[in-house]
Parts: C-alpha cells; sequence; structure tokens
C-alpha cells in the first residue's frame, strides 16, 4: 500500500547554508559545514533559487510558503532576496505566496525593513530576552554579546510595520527567567513569541546533553509560569499575546490538526534545500542519511514523496510503550524526533517528556474551558453569518467594552472586535 500523497504547501530553504556572522554557544548547524567542503564559504547561486522556486510554484496548489534560514539567510544581501521575489511573480499561478525569514537581525537595516514590509515577509528574530539573559550565549564572532545590535534591529522592523515574531531559546541559564523574558517581549512589541527547549549532546560527553541544554523539570516550570502569564493576559481581554506553542497545542483541544510538525503523529510533510541545492528531510536532520537529491537532478515533489521521506517521517511514529500509553499522547505524540535522540539517558522518550506532562497537567483544565468557549464563539459566528451581512451590522461605532452590534450579547472586544 503505498503511502498518503504529501502536498507540497511549505518550504525551507538555508540560501547561505551553515554561514553566519555569529557564534552562539549552542548553536547545533554551525558543525554542518563539515559536510560541505568544497568551499568556505557558502551561497546558493542565481540557477538554484531559480529552478528551485519555479519548480515549488509549478509543483504546489493555491498556497505555498517558503522559509528563509541560515545559518543567516541575510548574509546573501537584499539583492538576492529581490531576486527571490522576482523569481515568485514570474512562475507564480495566481497563487498567495507567503515568505518567513529567521535572522539574527545583525544585518537588519532600514533598506531590509521597507523590503520586508513591502512584500510581507513574516520574521523571526533571534531574541532570548533582556540584555543580560541574551548575551549570556549570543554572541558575535569576536566574544561581544548580540543584545544591542538585535533589539535595535527589532525597532527598525517595528517602526516600519514589519511582521516580527521572538524566537527565544530556552537553556539552562535563560529557563531561570520566564517572567522577564515574557514581559520585555510584550514592552518591545513582540507580542507573537516562540519559546525552542534547547538540547544538544556533548561533544565531550557523548552519553549525556550539553551542559547548556535545559533540564526537563526547569522546562516545565517555564512553560507553566509562561502559561499563566498568557491566560491573565487573554482573561483581561486587551491583550493580542500569541505564543506559539500553546496556540499550536489548541488546535488539538478543538478538534484541529496541530500546524506545528512536532505535534503530528508522524513528520516529514515538508523538505529542507541547502545552498548548493541539495535535499534534506529536515533542518535537524541535514545528515547523508537523509539526503533526498538535488533540485537540479529530480522534483521537489516526488522527493517529498519518496520512500526515503516517508521513512523519516514514520521514525517519530516509533514511541516507546511509555508514550503509547500516555493520557497526554494525542496533544504530544512523542514531540519532536531530534529531542529524543541527544541525551542516550532518555532511552528514546523525548528530552522533554516530563516537561510536558507538568504543562498539561497545570493547563488541561483552562485549556478544556478556552475551547468549550471558542466552540460557542464559532456557533455564534455561523448564526451571525446565517441572520446578517456584514455591512447591516454597525461596527464603526463600537466601543471594545460596548455589546457587539451583531447582538451576540458579548462585549465588541470579545465577538467581531477580536
Amino acid at each position: 500500500m503505498l503511502p498518503p500523497f504529501k502536498p507540497l504547501n511549505s518550504i525551507l530553504i538555508k540560501p547561505s547554508g551553515p554561514d553566519c556572522n555569529m557564534a552562539c554557544t549552542y548553536c547545533f548547524y554551525l558543525e554542518k559545514e563539515n559536510l560541505f567542503t568544497e568551499t568556505k564559504i557558502h551561497r546558493m547561486s542565481d540557477e538554484i533559487l531559480e529552478e528551485m522556486i519555479k519548480q515549488v510554484l509549478e509543483q504546489a496548489g493555491a498556497n505555498v510558503s517558503f522559509g528563509w534560514q541560515g545559518g543567516e539567510p541575510t548574509l546573501m544581501g537584499l539583492p538576492f532576496f529581490e531576486k527571490a521575489v522576482a523569481f515568485q511573480q514570474k512562475y507564480g499561478r495566481g497563487q498567495s505566496v507567503g515568505n518567513g525569514l529567521q535572522t539574527n537581525g545583525i544585518l537588519i537595516d532600514e533598506k531590509w525593513a521597507k523590503f520586508l514590509d513591502r512584500y510581507n515577509f513574516l520574521v523571526g528574530l533571534s531574541l532570548d530576552g533582556p540584555e543580560n539573559i541574551h548575551n549570556h550565549y549570543r554572541f558575535l564572532r569576536g566574544g561581544k554579546g548580540s543584545w544591542q545590535q538585535v533589539t535595535s534591529a527589532a525597532k527598525v522592523m517595528l517602526d516600519a510595520g514589519v511582521a516580527v515574531n521572538a524566537l527565544t531559546v530556552v537553556n539552562d541559564y535563560s529557563v531561570q527567567f520566564p517572567e522577564e523574558i515574557y514581559y520585555f517581549h510584550r514592552e518591545m512589541g513582540l507580542d507573537f513569541m516562540q519559546f525552542i527547549p534547547c538540547v544538544e549532546t556533548d561533544p565531550a560527553h557523548p552519553d549525556r546533553a550539553a551542559l547548556f541544554s535545559v533540564a526537563p523539570e526547569k522546562y516545565g516550570e517555564f512553560l507553566c509560569k509562561i502559561f499563566d502569564l498568557w491566560q491573565a493576559d487573554f482573561e483581561e481581554g486587551a491583550s493580542t499575546t500569541s505564543v506559539r506553542y500553546f496556540d499550536s497545542v489548541f488546535y488539538s483541544y478543538v478538534g484541529l490538526t496541530a500546524p506545528e510538525c512536532t505535534l503530528l503523529p508522524a513528520c516529514g510533510i515538508y523538505v529542507v534545500v541547502e545552498h548548493n541545492g541539495d535535499v534534506y528531510s529536515c533542518d535537524f536532520f541535514v545528515e547523508p542519511e537523509w539526503k533526498l537529491g538535488n533540485v537540479m537532478e529530480h522534483k521537489i515533489i516526488d522527493m517529498l514523496n519518496s520512500e526515503r521521506q516517508h521513512r523519516f517521517g514514520l521514525m517519530k511514529a516509533g514511541l516507546p510503550q511509555k508514550c503509547r500509553t500516555c493520557k497526554w499522547l494525542p496533544y504530544c505524540y512523542g514531540g519532536c524526533t531530534k529531542d529524543r535522540i541527544h541525551d542516550p539517558r532518555d532511552q528514546n522518550l523525548n528530552h522533554f517528556c516530563a516537561s510536558y506532562k507538568m504543562f498539561f497537567n497545570h493547563a488541561d483544565e483552562r485549556m478544556r474551558r478556552l475551547a468549550v468557549d471558542w466552540q460557542r464563539q464559532q456557533e455564534i459566528a455561523a448564526q451571525h453569518d446565517a441572520l446578517f451581512r456584514p455591512d447591516e451590522i454597525d461596527y464603526l461605532h463600537a466601543g471594545r467594552n460596548d455589546p457587539c452590534p451583531c447582538g451576540s450579547g458579548l462585549k465588541y472586544k470579545n465577538c467581531c472586535g477580536r
């Protein structure tokens, strides 16, 4: 029996490979330069760029997203991304095309910000919080902390109207400061937050995780505290704060498919294109075993649906008995595969298994209440759509705390004004 066909909805690109203008202690990608020894500097050619974009837009459906990561993708220079957009416009077939850029922000200036705003790029900015927390591990090449440059980039982009998410690595040090990090991001205007728990194998001691990795219990406490802060803001009705993990988990609570691959029963739903056109199963598995081919020789859609990619996706489903009998399995599915391999002491369990159990035990009841409220609002919205045309309802003069003009009985801010 053939595996289900996977559509090409998104693709991840590493145009500068592992090259970076920073030297963060916990970075897992810098070592990938050992795979690409042909040149010291790694840059995607215009030929590969055009062929990749041409293939994606020919093989994708109505909606497709390009994710540009590294290393540091802005090392390619702004003209490279101007060409990328031009190729998207050239080969697009009326599709909705999205672009996401993950960056350390060091090279971002007003020209970059204007470009990112003009073409509606969603930017993930690597920022670990206040200066003392961020600079603990995030260094420039010379050993100096990078906080000043990164926060300046955040302000430049926010002032230009760019949609910016804060990407925060939670390590053994930053895990101690959930409140400081959360409120710092909010004060910066970074209302969309993603917290990424850090676990890597210690090169000197391959039988355990690196010292900068975050301990499971500590990360569990961190998640619970961030959840309390997030929910307190949500209940006040004035906050638009979004925490990606909570948002993704919430999909499962309302019977929808989680948008985050780590929360699915199997992975392998996208591929990664390196600077030289080589295609891999996942950015965490850029390894010879999981090389699928090259865009100059093979079709991306075929590589996505290859037997090797199918095998890679099923690795996630090979869970220990402890996972298969866990009541939280439908909300977790064992987490990210890469978090099961960096500390041999985990015995194929997710390194953060205890973290997620702590979180679900802490948040489950409130998540269920939020799910009931959401479903009730969906029903009300459906009734509104059946009874009213949008142009018949006077939203113009409604205050945030006034009864919603649609007649739901809810405050405007909690109904149509959300």
